[in-house]
C-alpha cells in the first residue's frame, strides 16, 4: 500500500486509478497509476510508457476508475485484464453513455 505522510496527523491512503487506453491499432491496454494525466502523457511520449503502447501510439484514454489505495486499484486492474475484449468495450460504452 502506498502511504503519504501528513506529519503528526499520521498517514493517508494515496488515490490510484485503473485505466483503459485504446491504441492506434484498436487494441486495448489496461493499467494502474497514481497520476492518470501524467501516465497517459508517458504512454504517448518518446521514452516512457509501457513497451506494449510504444509500438501502438498514439493512445487515447477511454476509461478510468479512481480508488482510495493501490491494493484496491491493482485488484480491479487484474479483474479487468482477465476480461475478454468485448466486455472491456462494454465497460467503456456504458460509462460513455452516462456522461
Amino acid at each position: 500500500m502506498t502511504l503519504r505522510s501528513l506529519g503528526d496527523e499520521g498517514f493517508t491512503k494515496m488515490p490510484h486509478f485503473v485505466y483503459i487506453l485504446e491504441c492506434s491499432d484498436k487494441s486495448l491496454y489496461v493499467g494502474c497509476t497514481n497520476n492518470l494525466e501524467e501516465r497517459v502523457k508517458q504512454h504517448n511520449g518518446l521514452k516512457k510508457g509501457a513497451h506494449y503502447t510504444k509500438m501502438r501510439r498514439p493512445v487515447v484514454l477511454k476509461y478510468s476508475e479512481k480508488f482510495d489505495n493501490l491494493k484496491e486499484a491493482r485488484e480491479r486492474e487484474a479483474e479487468i485484464k482477465g476480461w475478454r475484449r468485448e466486455k472491456k468495450f462494454e465497460l467503456i460504452k456504458n460509462i460513455t453513455q452516462i456522461k
